[in-house]
């Protein structure tokens, strides 16, 4: 394999592509089949100069490079190139596959620092440790653009291998709740996995694989441990955001009465509550499109779960979360603590007012019409218990309780 391009690399230089058999720029194929079949040569002086013959392209292309001709052509290139901006430069590294390493520093990206003192239009400078040496790779104008030519790197590459091999793998519950706490969604779909932009990919340690449209064509963002965690990288992904964001706006709001007919559906309880909304979890903010705010307390946190337009419809997202099947379970036991007492069975009720509901078994005596009482009457009931009859057609022994 040619070092030439290392070389480059180390020189400053760039081996320009261009669109010939060869595949640089200055250099041409003359000899094919012959030990050094590549031949070097630029135009100087309105004459074209040969530079030598080479075994490979890059080898020739190198030669091309260092010369004068070679260093203008590149530096007319690079002018001409318009700068990245910070997102096409993110969906360039979407596309390449490369990853734009994160750090705590003034830029933000690992290999790149902020000079703004030495350059003004381009004051982000990409930087490797390269060979116990600090090599320069450009100048650019901004952090995502100067962190795609780091990533594209050799050292950018096995940095980001190193990264990848060290973060431990979200599970399905730690990957939802990161994208709760992104404020992002993962996307159902109706596929094997579950989730929109996911595949399965068996026998693999890390069997799912997220991946995304973009331009026309599939990017792969990476593989992953669970069907969630490969759901959360599609929804950080520019496309990602976009899928929901289509997703949320077509999305008719739930009527009062339609999101109670969902809960029945789904066997939830919308957990009423004594507040402005009326219910658990959901906070009224007058004078916005959506003025309901569903919300649970999660690990200590005020986690949101979103804005709605009716109070019904924020409780149901409330009743649908761990925190909203809890808080029905309290109400429901609760509600089961206030009934009241029950009757013993084979026993007869004497009515002096209003009798109270009465368990199967139990019979009513009446002796004569109650009169109406004032509100602050006593009502007096006496609890007959009558056992069996004995031979003689008479009970064998009543009791008052």
């Amino acid at each position: 394999m040619s070092c030439s391009p290392q070389q480059a690399q180390a020189e400053k230089l760039t081996l320009r592509v261009a669109d010939n058999k060869a595949g640089y720029f200055g250099v041409y194929l003359n000899k094919p089949g012959q030990p050094k079949p590549f031949q070097a040569r630029v135009w100087r002086g309105g004459k074209p100069v040969r530079l030598g013959m080479f075994a490979t392209a890059e080898e020739a292309a190198l030669c091309v490079a260092r010369t004068p001709e070679g260093r203008a052509a590149e530096a007319e290139r690079a002018a001409a190139a318009a700068p990245l901006t910070s997102e096409e430069a993110r969906q360039q590294a979407q596309a390449e596959k490369l990853t734009l390493l994160a750090a705590d520093n003034s830029a933000g990206y690992f290999g790149v620092t902020h000079q703004p003192s030495r350059s003004k239009p381009k004051p982000y400078q990409a930087r490797v440790w390269r060979g116990g040496k600090d090599v320069h790779l450009g100048m650019f104008a901004t952090a995502e653009e100067a962190a795609l030519c780091v990533a594209r790197s050799p050292e950018g590459q096995a940095a980001a291998a190193e990264r990848a091999a060290a973060a431990a793998p979200l599970t399905s519950e730690g990957a939802r709740q990161q994208a709760q706490a992104e404020k992002l969604t993962l996307l159902v779909a109706k596929n094997t996995t579950g989730y929109f932009g996911v595949n399965p990919k068996p026998g693999l340690s890390k069997p799912y694989q997220a991946r995304v449209k973009h331009g026309g064509k599939l990017v792969y963002l990476g593989v992953f441990a669970t069907a969630e965690e490969a759901a959360l990288c599609v929804a950080r992904s520019p496309e990602g955001r976009a899928v929901a964001a289509g997703r949320a706006a077509a999305a008719a709001p739930l009527t009062s009465e339609e999101a109670r007919q969902q809960a029945q559906a789904e066997k939830l309880t919308l957990v009423v509550a004594k507040s402005k909304a009326g219910y658990f979890g959901v906070n009224l903010k007058p004078g916005q499109p959506k003025p309901y705010k569903a919300q649970v307390w999660r690990g200590g946190k005020t986690v949101h779960l979103g804005n709605f337009a009716t109070a019904e419809e924020a409780a149901l997202r409330v009743a649908r979360t761990p925190e909203g099947r809890a808080a029905a379970g309290r109400a429901a036991a609760e509600e089961g603590q206030g009934a009241p007492p029950a009757v013993p069975s084979r026993a007869s009720l004497k009515k002096e007012g209003t009798v109270p509901p009465m368990p199967p078994g139990a019979f009513v005596k009446e002796e004569g019409v109650v009169p109406l009482m004032p509100p602050d009457a006593f009502v007096k009931v006496e609890v007959v218990v009558k056992e069996e009859e004995g031979s003689g057609g008479q009970p064998k022994r009543q009791r008052t309780l």
